[in-house]
């Protein structure tokens, strides 16, 4: 059976949007997913199943707004996939404080913005097939890439940082 994480996008960051790990589990294991297990309080859950990709990204989301009583946006990684995105580390040689290090998990192809990838230095980012990978040495909060970079409408992005993206990796292969 193949392994997947389940990203969720925006809870346990305001009081209004609480999600309990033990409860995220559960849903997940009521949905006949194996070995389930999260990381952290964000939102990051792995666990096994035969189903496609698509489908559990349906029914995760089904499953969330009826247990949380809210819509939870989620993005559905392979083990595979996330080996590949810890693989292509393009910003590896620079970044050197995986906190500082985000990948943006996207749920379409990511398109780059009409600026060059240095074009905030020291903020750099690098465009991947599915994410978008971004280093920020001065932190979140004020980026100047992360403000500036482009969403579009409907898309559904959630952020984790290198080190919580490698150890959702080591979760996979477990």
């Amino acid at each position: 059976m193949p392994t997947y994480v389940a990203l969720l996008r925006g809870i346990n960051l305001a009081a209004k949007r609480r999600v309990a790990m033990a409860d995220l589990r559960a849903w997940l294991a009521e949905l006949g997913y194996a070995d389930v297990r999260t990381l952290l309080q964000s939102g990051n859950a792995v666990f096994r199943t035969a189903k496609r990709p698509a489908a559990v990204r349906r029914e995760v989301e089904a499953r969330l707004a009826v247990g949380a009583g809210f819509s939870i946006d989620c993005v559905v990684r392979t083990a595979d996939e996330l080996r590949a995105v810890v693989d292509a580390d393009p910003l590896g040689s620079v970044a050197d404080n995986g906190s500082r290090y985000l990948v943006s998990f996207l749920d379409r192809a990511a398109v780059a913005p009409a600026f060059a990838p240095d074009a905030f230095a020291p903020e750099l980012f690098h465009v991947g097939p599915n994410e978008v990978y971004f280093w920020v040495p001065d932190g979140i909060q004020n980026s100047k890439v992360l403000a500036a970079f482009p969403t579009r409408k409907g898309e559904v992005a959630t952020v984790r940082n290198w080190n919580t993206v490698t150890k959702l990796l080591t979760m996979t292969e477990a």
